[in-house]
């Protein structure tokens, strides 16, 4: 992943994205204990996850364990539009990451 101080490893058998090696931003997964979803847990911007799921349930979603936290769950088997989940990734990147490393990106439109 091109962002800054980004590692990835395996965290609870899932490969999951860290800030700095201790930050989780974005966990895989698959058929997470049988819910048959392929896709990806992300940190969200406040208010995000719920305006995204109740506007497209079908590929949004509230993840279980970190949903209640407002992280967002995105559908990657429901043709996803991929530079769409790379601003989503980018986006929760942003909320992880320390200012000094989400300075290094790109400005927002």
């Amino acid at each position: 992943m091109a962002l800054p101080e980004v590692t990835e490893r395996l965290s609870h058998g899932a490969p999951t994205w860290f800030v700095r090696g201790k930050k989780t931003f974005v966990t895989y997964v698959d058929d997470h204990h049988g819910d048959g979803i392929l896709g990806i847990w992300c940190a969200a911007p406040p208010g995000a996850q719920e305006d995204l799921v109740r506007e497209e349930p079908d590929r949004f979603y509230r993840p279980a364990y970190v949903g209640g936290r407002g992280w967002l769950g995105v559908r990657l088997d429901r043709k996803p539009d991929w530079g769409e989940v790379e601003a989503i990734v980018e986006d929760a990147y942003r909320q992880i990451a320390p200012k000094s490393l989400s300075d290094r990106l790109r400005p927002r439109p």
